[in-house]
């Protein structure tokens, strides 16, 4: 069979099947699609996709559905992603732009795509660990009492409170609050431990019994903070599936209520601005075998922090779910990085 043919069917009946959710036969690809070959020639091409294992007949209808590997060749063989209508990219700018602060940006951003895509959306929270550091204050809440406010260039915002049991004196609040600014803003979080060395070698002994707890406390909030989160909206879609919703998709509900098995849903999205579609068998949580998952990383100046996607069944529109999943995530991009 003709490469280009082939894959002008393949592609046809993938629409078809996405659209109506039925089984498609070589009449509808006639009377719906514009394939300039006779009802003959489509029957013989179908014929050569089932063999190949790309379509299959679930039942003894004529109807064809796409396989594992016929929805796999379809996203590998995507020329272009459909643009989003001006509609849509009003909707996203208009309601992320709306966000103020990093937790309304992520909360609005998983409404949005789970919207858009009529899918279940993820968005993982930037990361901190691969962030620099914009941003640190001491605060003195009184006498005794200090909080720490880290704020690093994906947005991330930390406090932490330390109760040092002995007044504080202003100018040594002031010493200590320039020394480690000098030391760790601009500089990436993984090496701040070493950056604050300087820190608490400078000083007397008195300074020293100040800086030590403070700076303990600083690193408690810019390092060793559990910055694995991922939010989770519209799994209300998925009841849209009627039979299958109860049949198939429930072990894929089940399945997310772990915050472990969403990070392995978005994998390794965020090494690259590429977006990932891994299909059926291709996901490695058990549970999602009928499910895909298209995911794409996102950060501030092009630079992947954190990532974000959506799951639903292989079913799905892919060339829509690409383009909304690719501009959310480079909308977030942007305002992480105009702060």
């Amino acid at each position: 069979m003709h490469e280009d043919r082939r894959m002008t069917v393949l592609r046809a009946i993938v629409e078809e099947y996405v659209r109506t959710q039925e089984p498609v036969g070589s009449k509808v690809l006639v009377e719906r699609h514009q394939l300039a070959v006779s009802p003959a020639t489509i029957r013989n091409d179908m014929s050569n996709l089932e063999e190949e294992g790309y379509i299959v007949q679930p039942h003894t209808s004529a109807g064809r559905v796409p396989t594992e590997r016929g929805y796999r060749l379809f996203v590998d063989r995507l020329s272009e992603v459909r643009p989003l209508s001006p509609a849509e990219r009003r909707a996203i700018h208009e309601f992320l732009d709306g966000a103020v602060s990093l937790d309304d940006v992520m909360h609005r951003a998983v409404r949005l795509l789970a919207d858009l895509t009529g899918q279940i959306a993820l968005v993982q929270y930037p990361t901190l660990s691969r962030s620099r550091l914009m941003h640190v204050d001491l605060i003195a809440l009184s006498e005794t009492r200090i909080m720490i406010v880290v704020v690093a260039d994906n947005g991330r915002l930390e406090q932490r409170t330390v109760d040092l049991g002995h007044p504080v004196p202003t100018q040594s609040l002031d010493v200590l609050r320039t020394r480690l600014r000098e030391a760790v803003t601009g500089k990436l979080v993984t090496d701040l431990p070493a950056q604050v060395i300087a820190v608490l070698d400078a000083g007397d002994r008195d300074d020293k019994v100040l800086a030590t707890p403070v700076v303990a406390a600083f690193l408690e909030a810019a390092v060793e903070h559990p910055d694995e989160r991922v939010l989770l909206g519209g799994t209300a879609n998925l009841a849209r599936f009627g039979r299958d919703f109860e049949t198939r998709f429930r072990p894929l509900l089940e399945a997310l209520e772990e915050q472990v098995v969403l990070l392995q849903l978005l994998g390794n999205a965020d090494a690259s601005d590429a977006v990932t579609v891994r299909i059926g068998s291709e996901n490695s949580v058990e549970g999602l075998e009928a499910a895909t998952v298209v995911s794409v990383g996102y950060g501030p100046h092009d630079m992947p922090v954190a990532s974000l996607g959506v799951v639903g069944p292989t079913r799905m529109d892919y060339p829509g779910t690409l383009s909304s999943v690719g501009a959310v995530a480079r909308y977030i991009g942007r305002l992480l990085q105009e702060g």
